[in-house]
């Protein structure tokens, strides 16, 4: 169960967050979402995949961790062996709220942090304060709330991104066949990946029509999207 509440310095003035990284404390995820702005630092330990949420029927980028559920090859009891962990992990127990807010007689929506209290990083006798003892935010609150603010707008992003891709048939679907040190076979076919036989000719038509420099830039990296399956073994 979860308990999302509005995260505020009065109640939740001696609450703390555990920073360390176990299968106890909610990483033993085999895969979570990432997006065009992280795929630079993402790709360098992860492989990036496309997968199709089936009650939605949206496609979204994922970098990969495992090859089944409570899967994490990166995680050990030294915590996650990788130097760079997806912000959509980091962001744990928070996550992005909406509230309404009345300025100038106009009422609008403003983003705000809330906090999952049933979370087993959240604590009142362990970890990081996110409060400071007179009042103020630590330094690890800011750069949670900076951490969501990217991960909002990267969403956003990576929808548009995704949808490129389907627009110019740059997704495909494939067989992911593994074989791991020890000898056991792994094969899945739940991912797709891009097609990089049309991609010169996306990017070629996308200059021609002068679009999305961003979207484009995406596009540009000098990446390889599964290059990196073999840290998976």
């Amino acid at each position: 169960m979860s308990q999302h509440v509005l995260l505020n310095s009065i109640d939740h003035k001696d609450l703390k967050v555990i920073t360390t990284r176990s299968a106890a404390l909610g990483d033993n995820l085999w895969f979570s979402l990432t997006f065009p702005q992280e795929f630079r630092s993402v790709q360098a330990h992860y492989p990036i995949f496309f997968h199709k949420d089936t009650a939605t029927g949206q496609f979204y980028s994922v970098a990969l961790f495992g090859f089944q559920q409570n899967d994490n090859v990166f995680l050990s009891d030294q915590g996650w062996s990788a130097s760079y962990v997806p912000l959509t992990v980091r962001r744990q127990p928070f996550l992005i709220g909406q509230q309404t807010v009345l300025e100038d007689g106009v009422e609008r929506q403003q983003r705000v942090i809330h906090v999952d209290l049933d979370h087993p990083r959240v604590s009142e006798s362990e970890g990081e304060a996110l409060f400071l003892p007179y009042g103020g935010n630590t330094p690890l609150l800011d750069e949670v709330g900076e951490i969501l603010e990217v991960i909002h707008h990267g969403l956003q992003d990576g929808q548009r991104f995704v949808d490129a891709l389907i627009e110019y048939q740059l997704l495909e679907s494939f067989t992911l066949d593994i074989e791991l040190d020890n000898g056991q076979k792994k094969s899945d076919d739940r991912f797709l990946h891009h097609q990089r036989r049309n991609l010169s000719r996306f990017v070629c038509r996308r200059i021609s029509k002068a679009t999305s420099t961003r979207l484009l830039a995406s596009y540009l990296y000098d990446i390889s999207l599964t290059k990196q399956c073999t840290r998976l073994t």
